[in-house]
């Protein structure tokens, strides 16, 4: 059973909403979020971002960095741009991009539910990254962006959705990118709430290291021997939950700055041991099991070569880096062969075992300094200016499919690092959850 909670959201005075909203914080660097917050004062990056107003070269990590988040937050509660909601709600959050549409549920989700597994995970997190996300929260006592959870589609769910977006919006709003933000308050909360009790599982689609540092904020509350009845806020999260078949998953895709200590032709030679070769004009891979390959100048579509029986290593074996977890199933005396666990069967896994590993040395993708990732729209472009540039070997991928996400976090696994980039982004800012 899912708990969903309504929540006293702090949001923008209705007038300074597209002002305030602002791309999240880990999809930009500090010079991109300088240049994409330029004069504007009231964008939600001077607290999501906040080193973008202390001097160049400052630690990130630095005390100064967090005190001037909540700094930046508190101006913006004082000045009125932003207010908080007298009584709790849940809201819907529709983003469109292009002609698609997709409606979500911003509320709060339960921390215990995330320590318990109902709500699944599909990756790893780094310590350093949550410990960030921890001091940030603790410092501004607020989850200032949502995690995007998702669920598989409830018919009951989606009628409730169907009516409240036929009423009038708190905002309808377009961003300089051109996606559409539209945010509804509903006004009686509990027959979603009822409804999600229905709902088994939620799985996070993107947002772990946010979620993992609101399961910290929990236990350092737990830690200062601070009571919990289930009422305080800080057991509770800011999310926005999206049905799954809403979803759209963009590649992550990847460039190595070597060749494992080979010339440019011999690392091609040795990718023809295992894979078919063939010029292509299209960066992007037209179907699963296909990835494509720019190296000097040339973009390259890379097949599995095939054996009697299966492909060339055959597709049983796991994701070996240090960045996915073993399935726990091992062969028995007179038992079957195993089954192809759901992670083995993914592209990046078959990348990792036949590429990374054996020919350029690649063990671990979250920590080795020679692996870089690309994301989204305009990433091959990209990861072909990086290889012009700098040299090297980039990789282009087929989109994990959200049934994918869902069969890895049911069987309590993960998938490799950076495997998904989902479109369109929430905006950080528009809906923020004190505690």
């Amino acid at each position: 059973m899912a708990i969903v909670r309504p929540f006293r959201a702090i949001r923008p005075e209705e007038k300074k909403a597209k002002d305030i909203a602002s791309v999240p914080y880990d999809v930009v660097n500090t010079e991109e979020a300088k240049e994409l917050a330029g004069e504007n004062a009231l964008s939600f990056l001077h607290v999501i971002r906040p080193e973008i107003g202390l001097p160049d070269g400052t630690d990130l990590y630095a005390d100064s960095v967090y005190e001037k988040a909540a700094e930046n937050f508190n101006r913006l509660l004082e000045s009125g741009s932003l207010i908080q909601e007298q009584t709790p709600s849940i809201y819907l959050y529709r983003l469109t991009m292009g002609g698609h549409a997709q409606v979500g549920v911003a509320c709060c989700c339960s921390v215990d539910d995330y320590d318990n597994n109902v709500i699944k995970k599909h990756e790893h997190t780094r310590k350093d990254k949550e410990d960030d996300r921890l001091r940030h929260m603790l410092t501004l006592s607020a989850h200032a962006g949502p995690v995007l959870l998702t669920y598989r589609g409830d018919e009951r769910i989606n009628d409730i959705v169907r009516r409240e977006t036929a009423k009038t919006p708190l905002y309808d709003i377009t961003a300089e990118d051109g996606v559409g933000h539209t945010i509804w308050r509903m006004e009686q909360s509990d027959a979603l709430v009822n409804a999600f009790k229905s709902v088994a599982s939620l799985y996070i689609a993107d947002g772990h290291h946010r979620a993992a540092g609101a399961s910290r904020v929990k236990k350092e509350m737990v830690d200062k021997k601070v009571l919990f009845t289930g009422e305080e806020e800080w057991g509770y999260f800011l999310a926005v939950l999206f049905p799954a078949e809403e979803l759209v998953i963009l590649p992550y895709n990847r460039w190595i700055c070597d060749f494992g200590g080979l010339g440019e032709d011999d690392f091609i030679e040795k990718i023809k041991e295992s894979f078919d070769l063939d010029a292509v004009g299209e960066p992007k891979p037209t179907e699963k099991g296909t990835f494509t390959m720019y190296i000097k100048g040339n973009w390259y579509g890379l097949t599995l070569k095939k054996k009697e029986g299966g492909d060339l290593r055959g597709d049983s074996s796991e994701y070996s880096s240090k960045g996915a977890e073993p399935s726990g199933s091992a062969k028995g005396e007179g038992s079957q062969e195993p089954s192809p666990s759901p992670v083995s069967k993914l592209d990046l896994s078959l990348f990792q075992r036949e590429i990374l590993e054996p020919v350029l040395g690649i063990l671990d993708q979250r920590k080795d300094k020679r692996i870089d990732f690309v994301g989204g729209e305009g990433s091959a472009e990209k990861l072909q200016k990086l290889v012009d540039d700098k040299g090297g070997v980039a990789f282009c991928f087929y989109p994990v499919s959200i049934e994918d996400l869902l069969r890895v976090s049911d069987a309590g696994m993960v998938m490799p690092p950076k495997s998904t980039w989902f479109v369109p982004k929430l905006r950080s800012g528009l809906l923020v959850h004190r505690f």
